[in-house]
């Protein structure tokens, strides 16, 4: 009588399933396991069905598709910055800094607003040389004729004479100073570097910052960068 009914209630469910359309077709990725038998075979067709309709669309750039920009060596060369002793002695109208280094003395002439002229000069003054003239004398007690290297350039010198005036202080301070050299020029269009004009910075003894322009021989208070 259970065989009966099963019968008859399976009978019933093909035919309303005959009365309707053909459902649409969908892929299903199978992820769990599937019992023995033949819905296996069945499961397994439908997932390589599902892998192949993935392996036709197109997959996503990766990494290897676009190459890497090679990297560029950059021809310039770096500035140079390391410390070095100076003397240094205000004037009315500029100031001399004396480079150890090189021995020479940078003449500062103020024109402008924290800006002016500068020109180097060799340091040819020698130990056992008269260090001042007496017959040199200020006109008040507070500007003073230089001494040693910078005196021996303002007193054979008219031109550097005439432009910076008196020394605002008796003596010349010497100190360390921070030193910076900031290299010109231009790459070319095929990276050859070609060198140019580049400008110096320089520190006062109260930490001013003065930048010497290679390309017009000027100096200006300030990095100016």
């Amino acid at each position: 009588m259970r065989f009966r009914l099963l019968v008859s209630l399976a009978c019933l469910l093909c035919v309303v399933a005959a009365c309707q359309e053909t459902p649409p077709t969908l892929i299903v990725l199978v992820v769990t396991p599937t019992p023995p038998g033949e819905n296996a075979t069945q499961a397994q067709s439908t997932e390589l069905s599902a892998s192949a309709a993935i392996t036709d669309t197109p997959s996503a750039p990766t990494a290897t598709d676009t190459p890497a920009p090679t990297p560029t060596h950059d021809p310039r060369p770096t500035p140079s910055i390391t410390q070095i002793q100076v003397a240094e002695q205000p004037f009315e109208n500029g100031r001399m800094f004396w480079i150890q280094p090189t021995q020479q003395i940078w003449v500062l002439v103020i024109t402008g607003e924290g800006r002016g002229q500068w020109t180097i000069y060799e340091d040819v003054f020698a130990d056992g040389e008269p260090e001042t003239d007496p017959s040199i004398v200020p006109p008040n007690e507070d500007l003073y004729q230089p001494s040693r290297g910078f005196g021996k350039l303002w007193r054979e010198n008219d031109e550097v004479r005439d432009a910076l005036g008196w020394a605002v202080t008796p003596d010349e301070f010497g100190y360390i100073s921070r030193y910076e050299y900031h290299p010109g020029g231009s790459v070319t269009p095929d990276g050859v570097f070609q060198a140019g004009p580049g400008y110096h910075i320089l520190f006062s003894l109260y930490e001013e910052a003065f930048r010497f322009n290679e390309a017009d021989q000027s100096w200006q208070l300030g990095r100016g960068e």
